[in-house]
């Protein structure tokens, strides 16, 4: 029999929290923003279960001192508000089995991948391109904001072996010397074939997939969490991006994808950007219906939204570039310790249900306490 008698005991204990204080502040110090499930295990790990006891408190003090950034409060107060917290202290939500085999595999086919002739080439193809400065790649964003590669007419020609095509539009930087310089999209030009990566990214394959998961994901998307979703003309290596829905007071959320991929592929995006969401990725809601985890690096972001895509497209039937995609982001081919694989399962089950059934409208947090209807 469990024996919860030494953590009642030392409920409110000051030097227990002391230490738990610590080991929480240690995480926000190393940008690593756990869920609360993989929070709670760090912290049985080094003083043993009776911190779980202590952690909701802990949590409320830290959620308040203003020397912390607002990005790393925020999270703090996700995981009280969310309900998260209460559930993984009643010692639910740990990572399935399932999904760290799911999680092995593709460790395996992106470590292969590193190792291809299609890898080096993708490789050698970025680092190719100029050191363009922060203001003019902004200014670049503004123009054109799905532009993923630009360079000068020379620059096409010297370094990619491509033309700028008949009627191409311009885009307008600051340089040295000049008062501005004129760069083209890759969607602007012709000439040397491009890296194997670049033209099948974001390409799904599947005879088994149902079209009917897409358009099921898409609805329950934009009438349970109020995310939009719409298909729109991107840059070719821009198959679709998440970010807020501002100046839209029916959504909380907005997705673009590319409108020229299909269905398959179309799906496979959207699980990559919806998992962006569901991770806390682009922080929280005021109804806390996803995570705060902002703080977090491009690697680690990148790998855990294609990890969820992984998972939810192969459950779908459908193979794709994830091993390719990941491999970009892959340390020595190790997962980073930031990456939660606790919140790749649980988004990843997430998204595989939006596209099984029809959901129901999430309801509005109307207190401070535990959100309903998770």
């Amino acid at each position: 029999m469990l024996d919860t008698t030494q953590g009642k005991r030392d409920f409110g204990d000051p030097e227990l929290e002391e230490q738990v204080e610590a080991i929480v502040r240690d995480q926000l110090r190393a940008l690593e923003q756990p869920s609360a499930w993989d929070l709670l295990a760090r912290i049985e790990e080094h003083v043993g279960w009776a911190g779980r006891w202590s952690a909701e408190a802990v949590l409320t003090r830290i959620a308040q001192d203003t020397s912390l950034t607002r990005g790393a409060r925020e999270y703090l107060r996700s995981l009280l508000l969310s309900g998260d917290l209460e559930e993984a202290l009643r010692g639910t939500g740990a990572p399935k089995r399932e999904v760290e085999s799911g999680i092995d595999s593709l460790l395996r086919q992106s470590a292969a991948y590193r190792g291809s002739k299609e890898f080096q080439d993708m490789v050698g193809f970025m680092g190719s391109f100029r050191d363009y400065a922060p203001f003019n790649n902004m200014l670049v964003r503004i123009q054109n904001p799905s532009c993923g590669f630009y360079a000068t007419e020379t620059d096409w020609a010297r370094r990619f072996e491509r033309r700028i095509k008949d009627d191409a539009r311009p885009m307008l930087i600051l340089a040295p010397m000049h008062p501005v310089m004129l760069v083209y999209d890759l969607d602007q030009t012709d000439g040397k074939e491009l890296p194997a990566e670049l033209s099948r990214f974001a390409r799904f394959e599947g005879e088994s997939f149902n079209p009917d998961w897409l358009h099921r994901t898409v609805e329950n998307a934009k009438v349970r969490d109020r995310i939009r979703i719409d298909f729109k003309t991107l840059s070719s290596t821009n198959a679709g991006f998440a970010t807020l829905a501002r100046g839209d007071a029916d959504s909380k959320m907005r997705i673009a994808i590319h409108e020229k991929l299909d269905d398959r592929s179309r799906y496979g995006v959207i699980c990559h950007e919806l998992a962006h969401i569901y991770l806390g990725h682009l922080g929280t809601d005021k109804d806390y219906w996803w995570p705060s985890r902002t703080g977090l690096n491009k690697r680690t972001v990148e790998i855990e939204a294609e990890a969820v895509a992984f998972i939810a497209t192969t459950r779908a039937g459908l193979t794709g570039s994830s091993a390719a995609y990941v491999s970009r982001y892959l340390p020595e081919g190790k997962i980073p310790s930031s990456v939660s694989l606790n919140l790749v399962a649980k988004v990843a089950g997430r998204i595989e249900e939006m596209g099984r059934r029809k959901l129901e409208p999430r309801r509005q947090r109307r207190s401070e306490g535990p959100a309903e209807n998770r």
